[in-house]
């Protein structure tokens, strides 16, 4: 398939493990409606009291959690435990057929990141919490309900797809991408065969609805509708915890509109939206996924440790401010 660049999907050996020593263990967490999500965790051998603190990474749409080995390692490296664990129905938690599998959007935030939320809270016990959210990542921290745990939040490239904020040079190519194709072949399978398109992981047809029924408000998507629609309101008010928004300028999915978009949802968190040109790290591309490359080791993933470490952008740190507190 010629639609598919590298700036909006991961290569096609990009969820491979890592070469790296890679997680200390599985995990296996049962979500509140008796669903078991797997992932793996990078724990370090401590004391009780002298435990460091505990990242979460919220994977992309139908990115399978593998893909964030490396950046794991590097974090447990520089101190922190961490936990990373796929969806529902990708990847570690795919059921034997995604055909009449119902899963989706709010069902990854309000259910299956909670679930973990909860996990780190009571495995983890007096470890500070802190989240990295990729893509549709960033977003699920709004939708769960304990999100108030979370002490420091990352996001990369943050959005939840409405078309209009889509880069201009890009913007109709990507409607007819993941607004028009996708979803009618979706509706052909009954989930999205993304594998063997080499896009992305086969996804359920619900979380394939969220993503190309493109609102500007995320309620209004099918299941915020269903999930949100008595309360009139979506759980992101209780997070408090400050936001690191990094975005870059080859990213046609994460532009300005669409990053600022959701930290407006953000509505109790100090938020900070820091824009990088490849030119600042003297690269050519960057991307929608590549910051999880390890090649940018010395240049990007410095910035977020930073954050995650001190609450701080580094002294030095490449890129331009978009939004500050």
């Amino acid at each position: 398939m010629s639609m598919t660049t590298e700036s909006e999907s991961p290569p096609s050996d990009s969820n491979r493990p890592s070469p790296g020593p890679g997680p200390t263990e599985p995990l296996s967490i049962r979500t509140a409606d008796g669903f078991a999500l797997k992932g793996f965790a990078w724990r370090h051998a401590c004391a009780p009291g002298a435990c460091p603190p505990v990242v979460i990474i919220n994977a992309a749409t139908s990115v399978r959690c593998q893909y964030y080995f490396r950046y794991a390692d590097y974090l447990f490296a520089n101190g922190f435990d961490v936990i990373v664990y796929d969806y529902r129905g990708i990847g570690e938690s795919r059921p034997p057929s995604l055909r009449g599998f119902h899963a989706s959007w709010s069902d990854w935030g309000a259910l299956d990141f909670e679930a973990v939320l909860l996990h780190a809270a009571h495995a983890f016990p007096e470890q500070a919490i802190d989240v990295v959210g990729h893509s549709f990542g960033g977003c699920a921290i709004g939708l769960a309900a304990s999100s108030h745990h979370i002490r420091r939040i990352v996001t990369v490239g943050a959005q939840f797809a409405y078309w209009r904020d889509y880069a201009q040079a890009q913007r109709w190519r990507m409607l007819a991408k993941w607004h028009l194709f996708m979803p009618l072949l979706t509706r052909g399978y009954g989930y999205f065969p993304g594998k063997r398109l080499k896009w992305l992981e086969d996804t359920p047809l619900g979380v394939v609805r969220d993503w190309s029924t493109s609102t500007p408000r995320l309620e209004d998507r099918p299941s915020g509708k269903k999930t949100w629609s008595a309360a009139r309101r979506l759980p992101f008010d209780t997070v408090t915890a400050p936001i690191l928004a990094i975005s870059t300028t080859d990213d046609p999915f994460a532009t300005i509109p669409a990053t600022e978009r959701l930290l407006r949802y953000f509505k109790a968190s100090a938020k900070t939206h820091l824009r990088i040109r490849p030119q600042d790290i003297g690269v050519a591309a960057i991307g929608h996924f590549a910051f999880f490359h390890s090649r940018f080791q010395e240049t990007l993933w410095p910035i977020s440790l930073a954050w995650l470490q001190t609450g701080k952008l580094p002294a030095q740190a490449s890129g331009t401010l978009i939004h500050a507190p």
